[in-house]
């Protein structure tokens, strides 16, 4: 995967989102790029809506959804002035997106405060090992469930 000028040019636009103004919900930013048209914008929110899921990523993620009107951004290119944490990692796969790009890492973001080594640590655990306690109820009742939904004829795949 290589980088040519028009991709310098929206990783630029990510990195201006995360820096204008730099204290106004965290300092990160995301565009979605589909066809060398920006379909969806972002930059953090998480301290502005008292969310904690409205990273950069997640918030482009959401617009271009919305402005496509679908949820899967297969085609899309996302470019994020710094590496997706391990949930927008997660929700970059489950909509599809083709590729990521992306200017400080990791070991930027936790210089500045934003250290997610232990999330990463954690995702690859058997959930019963994980610090945060997990225990599974009623398996049979929501494996039903999903049965269910894999067996009705109007079911939309995702």
């Amino acid at each position: 995967m290589s980088a040519n000028l028009t991709d310098l040019a929206f990783i630029r636009e990510a990195i201006r989102l995360a820096a204008d103004p730099p204290d106004a919900g965290g300092p990160f930013g995301a565009i979605i790029v589909k066809d060398g048209r920006v379909v969806g914008r972002g930059r953090n929110r998480v301290t502005a809506d008292n969310d904690p899921t409205a990273h950069a990523e997640i918030v482009a993620i959401r617009d271009a959804c919305r402005n496509m009107g679908t949820f899967a951004l297969a085609d899309c290119a996302i470019y994020a002035s710094c590496e997706p944490c391990p949930m927008c990692l997660a929700a970059i796969y489950w909509a599809r997106i083709a590729r990521v790009f992306y200017a400080a890492d990791r070991r930027d973001a936790a210089a500045a405060g934003f250290d997610d080594a232990r999330l990463w640590g954690e995702m690859v655990l058997e959930p019963t090992r994980r610090t945060m306690p997990a225990e599974q109820l009623a398996r049979d009742e929501g494996a039903a469930a999903l049965a269910a939904w894999a067996a009705s004829p109007g079911r939309q795949p995702y």
